[in-house]
């Protein structure tokens, strides 16, 4: 498993060729591939189904948002198929990926990208349990059964492409609340444990955990923490989180991560 960790645009290419995860290049580097991906109407969800339609291919947009979630597909074209998607419920996760293989023959990228952050207590002694539950339902459950309905369809073809939106939440402590942040470390283990059996079957599985990024997830979350602050000041101090100074991290960065993990390039390196 490789998990790329998104501080700063500039943060990338530390390995032998891995400057082509940003390469804007190679045209159709998913050229006929059929891609799952949960959380799709917008933020990273919409960024990455938007470069891998550029890059050739067709996209299931998997998504609990009905009107959000069928305007983004009519945006991004015909290359693109709306499904509703609740992800805490195992039988939209699994009927999402059914629509790809009904629809296109197979499924060869899935990308567990949908998320919640649940709320902020100030203290573990005030945590609420039930929200608790929610945010590791939406953020592990949904993960473990897109990895199972995705590994279902992958291993008797002898291929294919699990991802997963982490988080640095998972290994850096007081950068989130705690609902993510275990949330984030339990995906990690899953990501690990499902790479470790299915690399066997020519399946790929990966985490990618971003820093803070400007989605509006994580705007309407500062806004909820701060209320009194203009949508400006949050969006300026979420883009200055990042430790490279000037550098401002996007949806579209993470986009390219995925689209290097997602393409063949991918299996032509041995990662630790």
């Amino acid at each position: 498993m490789f998990r790329f960790i998104s501080r700063c645009k500039s943060s990338v290419g530390t390995k032998d060729g891995f400057q082509c995860l940003l390469s804007t290049s190679q045209p159709q580097r998913l050229a006929g591939k059929v891609a799952v991906i949960t959380g799709a109407a917008s933020g990273i969800g919409k960024a990455t189904a938007t470069e891998f339609i550029r890059q050739g291919a067709y996209v299931i947009l998997a998504d609990i948002k009905q009107e959000q979630g069928q305007a983004t597909a009519v945006e991004l074209g015909p290359n693109a198929i709306f499904t509703p998607c609740d992800v805490t419920k195992e039988s939209d996760v699994s009927s999402s990926i059914n629509l790809a293989v009904k629809t296109h023959g197979r499924v060869d990228i899935v990308y567990n990208n949908a998320g919640i952050t649940g709320s902020l207590a100030p203290s573990i002694t005030e945590l609420n349990l039930t929200d608790f539950d929610r945010v590791m339902a939406v953020n592990v459950g949904s993960v473990v059964a897109g990895i199972k309905h995705a590994a279902r369809a992958m291993i008797p073809r002898q291929a294919g492409c699990i991802l997963c939106t982490a988080s640095i939440a998972a290994i850096v402590g007081s950068v989130a609340g705690l609902n993510y942040s275990v949330s984030k470390r339990a995906m990690a283990g899953a990501v690990r444990s499902a790479a470790a059996e299915l690399s066997a079957y020519g399946v790929r599985v990966n985490g990618i955990s971003p820093h803070a990024i400007r989605t509006g997830l994580a705007v309407n979350k500062m806004l909820e923490m701060f209320p009194g602050l203009m949508q400006e000041r949050v969006v300026e101090m979420i883009q200055g989180t990042g430790e490279l100074k000037g550098a401002q991290s996007e949806p579209e960065d993470i986009a390219r991560a995925a689209l290097f993990l997602a393409s063949d390039e991918a299996t032509l390196y041995q990662w630790p």
